[in-house]
């Protein structure tokens, strides 16, 4: 096994896996008793070096390619931007013919490689996680994935690296670079107006920062108006041991029985 460091992973990181681990065995199941679907995938944009440290026991943990490989589907695909992580991944793999690792930036890998191999009409479906550190996807890739209709997600919201460097009290201040990171995410300037909100004042109008529930419910509802799922079930937050949320955990799909197991498994840990 190549030798990497791996990443230490709080409690919230756990009930993660825990939650993918549930619904990626309900969701093979089902694609399985298809009989039209012969070909169902599971794609992981930042699979990571395929385990991880657990702060809470120090031991060594399955990430989820080592989650979803003890599951049955037709195919794997397990992107990573670093090399000696994708070539763990490999070494997970242990030559199995149906895992594909590709070693690159997921935005440009899905795109070209993935996705194409997925399409509905081919009657082909996927699940794909999407669980970055920082704000990632690019909004271009979720509205593809929206579109196509076949494909299912969970997606993880950093909010706290959204707090740290663009939701700031004054818009003003923050740097042109992290406002294209944000729009990028994003899609467009429209979170500036879930993010704060006119005021007047005694000078003219004011923006005042709004609460971070407005920025969430405003992309809840972008996964669904615009990317074309029509199933989002309100998001899961992923809090650390004091209490900040760290993320919001998100699912879209435009399957209603995905969307019903999925936000019953939310409830239970929410």
């Amino acid at each position: 096994m190549t030798v990497v460091k791996l990443d230490e992973v709080g409690p919230w990181t756990e009930i993660k896996l825990q939650i993918l681990r549930e619904y990626s065995a309900a969701y093979s199941t089902i694609l399985r008793k298809q009989p039209l679907i012969k070909h169902y995938a599971y794609i992981d944009g930042f699979a990571g070096a395929g385990s991880h440290i657990s702060k809470t026991s120090g031991k060594e943990i399955d990430g989820s390619p080592a989650i979803v490989l003890s599951q049955q589907y037709t195919h794997y695909h397990f992107i990573d931007l670093d090399g000696q992580r994708a070539k763990r991944l490999r070494d997970f793999a242990n030559g199995k013919t149906n895992v594909t690792v590709y070693e690159g930036d997921c935005n440009k890998v899905l795109l070209e490689q993935v996705l194409p191999q997925c399409r509905f009409e081919d009657y082909r479906r996927a699940l794909c996680l999407l669980d970055p550190y920082n704000l990632n996807p690019q909004w271009h890739v979720v509205e593809t994935i929206g579109k196509m209709r076949s494909v299912e997600i969970f997606l993880n919201f950093m909010i706290m690296d959204a707090k740290m460097n663009v939701l700031w009290a004054n818009p003003d201040r923050v740097p042109k670079s992290q406002i294209a990171r944000m729009n990028a995410f994003w899609g467009d300037e429209s979170w500036k107006q879930a993010a704060y909100k006119t005021l007047p004042g005694l000078f003219g109008d004011m923006q005042e920062k709004a609460k971070t529930d407005a920025v969430i419910a405003a992309y809840q509802r972008r996964l669904k108006d615009v990317a074309g799922f029509k199933f989002v079930p309100e998001p899961l937050p992923m809090k650390n041991s004091t209490g900040a949320v760290v993320y919001y955990l998100f699912f879209a799909s435009y399957n209603e029985v995905g969307g019903k197991i999925v936000r019953a498994i939310f409830d239970k840990y929410r």
